[in-house]
């Protein structure tokens, strides 16, 4: 007998705007535009991926672009946030932070400032309709010019204190010179947004030194292979940082070739932070309640161990502290409940 886990109160903290929408959806909006979706995004989904080698994730770019090309109206844009947040909510999510880079939507949706706020309005009814505390994570892209960065890190801060939490550096680490984004992650900083940059998922362990010493973040998206030199995973301890694990992603895209290969227990083991996110689901096939049992089926997790994640989810998560220390009151209940 188990504990059911849409129950156990949770946060998310690592998904992509355009990687969360519902799969029916892309299929329904590509139906009504005309949009010729590729097999792998139809009769063959979730598609077969893996991004070790850069044609891989030339194919698994091509296809998230795709799945980004059918977004075309601003109801198009709210349909997504609200079916996130009843999404989220229904996998026990109390608290969600969707990441979005406003440069893919700002050719169609009038520039980056105003998909923002679109995007910022969306979350507030979203928020309110499903019962869920949400954030936005403003992205800047690798593979675009530094410069880029700092005119997204500017944005983020205009909207500090008013939906959007932090900042991130996403796509192909394998692409790009960390260090040459550090002066958009001051922008950020100076403003009082929180640095969430990724690190350590294609690229071992020197990714994630790369991020430590240059991008000084508070939560690195991925991070798992830091466990490859045991000096980054001490730092990664010693700092505090919550690294947003996601197993499903992982796999799917050849970082490792098993779930049981994940090492979220020997990040727990030393002292690291771990806040599991469902990062793409509309390309890896698994929302957040199937991050957590994946572990379970794979890894033998306790129902005490996937407590102790949702946990750390919340502690990593700039949530507000009373919804904060509401869901942590409710991770004890449902562990003092008897299983199902």
């Amino acid at each position: 007998m188990t504990r059911s886990l849409d129950r156990l109160p949770k946060a998310h903290l690592h998904l992509h705007f355009t990687g969360s929408m519902r799969h029916r959806t892309l299929v329904e909006l590509a139906e009504r535009d005309g949009v010729r979706l590729p097999p792998a995004l139809v009769e063959e989904w979730p598609p077969r991926l893996r991004a070790t080698d850069e044609k891989g994730w030339f194919r698994f770019q091509r296809l998230y672009d795709t799945a980004r090309s059918v977004l075309r109206t601003p109801d198009d844009v709210r349909r997504l946030v609200h079916e996130v947040a009843e999404d989220d909510a229904a996998d026990g999510s109390v608290w969600t932070e969707i990441q979005v880079d406003p440069s893919g939507y700002a050719a169609l949706f009038g520039g980056i400032t105003a998909f923002t706020d679109l995007v910022l309005a969306c979350v507030e009814q979203a928020s309110a309709a499903y019962g869920i505390g949400m954030a936005v994570v403003i992205a800047s892209n690798r593979t675009r010019h530094p410069l880029d960065a700092r005119t997204l890190a500017r944005l983020a801060a205009q909207y500090e204190g008013r939906g959007v939490v932090g900042f991130g550096l996403s796509n192909d680490e394998r692409r790009g010179d960390t260090a040459a984004f550090a002066p958009a992650f001051a922008i950020a900083r100076r403003a009082g947004l929180h640095s969430m940059p990724h690190g350590g998922e294609l690229r071992g362990a020197a990714s994630v030194a790369a991020v430590l010493d240059h991008l000084h973040p508070d939560r690195i998206g991925h991070g798992v292979r830091c466990v490859e030199d045991p000096a980054v995973l001490a730092a990664v301890a010693a700092a505090g940082i919550t690294l947003e694990v996601c197993p499903s992603s992982n796999v799917a895209l050849g970082v490792y070739d098993t779930f049981e290969e994940v090492p979220v227990r020997t990040l727990m083991e030393a002292g690291v932070g771990v806040a599991l996110g469902a990062d793409d689901p509309l390309l890896f096939g698994a929302r957040l309640a199937g991050q957590y049992a994946a572990l379970r089926a794979a890894q033998d997790f306790s129902d005490e161990e996937l407590a102790e994640l949702a946990r750390m989810s919340l502690r990593g998560s700039y949530a507000p502290d009373a919804l904060r220390d509401d869901a942590l009151a409710a991770i004890d209940a449902w562990l003092a409940a008897t299983p199902d």
